[in-house]
């Protein structure tokens, strides 16, 4: 069974991903670029110089790794519930629901583990999708995709460089993924009645509300991560996460913190959604009982 939850969290996590790229795209050029009026200027901007492609930029290293950082997510995850609750995933749902307390534990658990996993990989697709058209990068040149993107980070500044931004991932995805799994066992408790197996509409529902609930609380610190990823390479040089953060208040205003959230949150409900709904299925399939 453990092994289970890795396998159906890699096949969502790269539905998922594959779903919300062009949005989180747009997010990206929004929270570290100053010269976007706003999501449809950006939008508009994008695909007047770069076309559809434009959209897709930093997508093909994240789709490769992306199952990889969901099977730690929802494995580590499930797996963390199991030891923390004294039960099994099938004794939940058949009427014996986790703690609210738990759940929050378990999926802080979750996002610590995946920390590790995420934080080159969304490093190098912060900077491919913040790549415009005359862009020049770390050292004057452009990344021509995501090997060179690591190339390149390695050759001017090292392993660590590839860590560029983790504190702030870190505060991000901890208690973030611990909120966002709270709001979806809640939902989904809500719209299914007891002694039931929980349907399409209630997943569906609850992976939306957890998605939104999640990205309100880490949207801020999203923004941090994100200028600290961009920075020296086409982006402010800043010495840390307070000093990213006060910098960006004094410039912008605590407005600065909230951009990208209305975007986040378009993009969140229906990316999690299709993304517990794949996890839910294919565990459903995986774990189905071999007919007699």
């Amino acid at each position: 069974m453990p092994f289970v939850e890795f396998i159906a969290g890699c096949i969502s996590g790269a539905v998922g991903l594959a779903f919300g790229h062009p949005m989180d795209t747009v997010k990206v050029r929004l929270q570290t670029q100053v010269k976007y009026k706003g999501i449809f200027d950006c939008v508009a901007r994008t695909y007047t110089r770069e076309g559809i492609p434009g959209f897709f930029k930093g997508m093909t290293f994240p789709v490769l790794t992306t199952g990889i950082t969901n099977a730690v997510v929802f494995g580590s995850y499930s797996n963390a519930l199991d030891c923390l609750t004294q039960s099994q995933r099938n004794d939940r749902i058949q009427g014996n629901p986790a703690s609210a307390s738990a759940v929050f534990a378990a999926g802080c658990f979750s996002g610590l583990a995946q920390v590790v996993v995420t934080a080159p990989v969304d490093l190098v697709k912060v900077r491919l999708q913040s790549q415009t058209k005359g862009w020049a990068g770390v050292g004057g040149d452009g990344y021509r995709g995501p090997i060179h993107c690591v190339t390149v980070i390695l050759r001017e500044e090292g392993p660590r460089g590839l860590f560029r931004g983790g504190l702030a991932l870190t505060l991000r995805d901890v208690p973030c993924y611990g909120i966002y799994f709270l709001p979806y066992e809640i939902t989904c408790r809500f719209l299914t009645e007891e002694g039931q197996r929980t349907g399409t509409f209630a997943v569906v529902m609850a992976g939306g509300v957890a998605g939104v609930v999640t990205w309100a609380f880490a949207t801020p610190m999203d923004v941090v991560k994100a200028r600290l990823q961009m920075s020296g390479a086409g982006g402010r040089v800043y010495q840390g996460v307070l000093h990213c953060m006060s910098v960006s208040l004094k410039e912008e205003g605590v407005r600065v913190f909230f951009k990208g959230l209305l975007l986040n949150s378009l993009r969140a409900f229906p990316v999690n959604a299709i993304t517990f709904l794949s996890y839910e299925s294919l565990m459903q399939i995986l774990t189905r009982p071999p007919a007699d």
